[in-house]
């Protein structure tokens, strides 16, 4: 049944379709997950990604929840989207040669499959909202702020070091913040330099005036 089956004749079809969906997306991004680890270099990009497939297996059950708290028996449908992202993430990494780059390229997957499952999950909690299926928006709220927080975590490893190291640009940064440290020191020395020489000058000039008194 594809998504503008006939099958589909309600909201409750469509909710139950979109489940189904995300249910298989889940399954198979647990197939993924171990593939772009295995290839991945970066240690905490790995690590990362080991984490988020423990959640993802969580993910699966919570679905199989869902679908109990509604009495459907768990079902995936073929999911062309989730399916097209992990064959263009496998397609990519074949591509790469270089470690770093490849470790941009396994995130910048990563992120897409994430970006993909959140647009789901809150269609879905919205859905729920609206035909009256209060019981299980918890359950795929919880999802939701999973694939949230794994999305925040890759963004700050892809801007942190991931993206610079495949760039190339890291070792150039830090020999110009090295530059820079060392000018705006010998800037801020130089009015020290000043200062106490004008104090010397007026210190010297009052000396004597101050022994002539000393005299009267």
């Amino acid at each position: 049944m594809g998504l503008f089956s006939k099958d589909i004749k309600s909201m409750e079809d469509l909710f139950i379709h979109t489940l189904q969906d995300v249910y298989y997306a889940e399954n198979q991004i647990v197939k993924a997950l171990p593939k772009m680890i295995d290839k991945a270099t970066n240690r905490e990009l790995s690590a990362g990604l080991r984490t988020h497939l423990k959640e993802t297996e969580g993910q699966v059950k919570r679905l199989e929840q869902v679908f109990e708290k509604l009495g459907k028996e768990p079902k995936g449908v073929d999911c062309p989207a989730i399916d097209g992202l992990i064959k263009e993430a496998d397609e990519v990494a074949g591509e790469v040669d270089d470690s770093k780059v490849l470790d941009a390229a396994i995130l910048g997957s990563a992120q897409a499959v994430e970006h993909y499952e959140m647009a789901r999950y809150g269609t879905l909690i919205a859905w729920a909202k609206e035909i009256g299926h209060d019981n299980v928006v918890s359950l795929l709220n919880a999802n939701l702020k999973e694939e949230k927080a794994a999305d925040k975590k890759l963004s700050t490893l892809a801007e942190g070091k991931v993206n610079r190291r495949a760039s190339g640009k890291t070792a150039a940064k830090r020999s110009t913040g090295r530059r820079t440290s060392s000018s705006s020191r010998a800037k801020k020395k130089a009015p020290l330099k000043r200062a106490a020489a004008k104090s010397g000058t007026t210190k010297r000039k009052t000396g004597p005036a101050k022994r002539k008194t000393a005299r009267k």
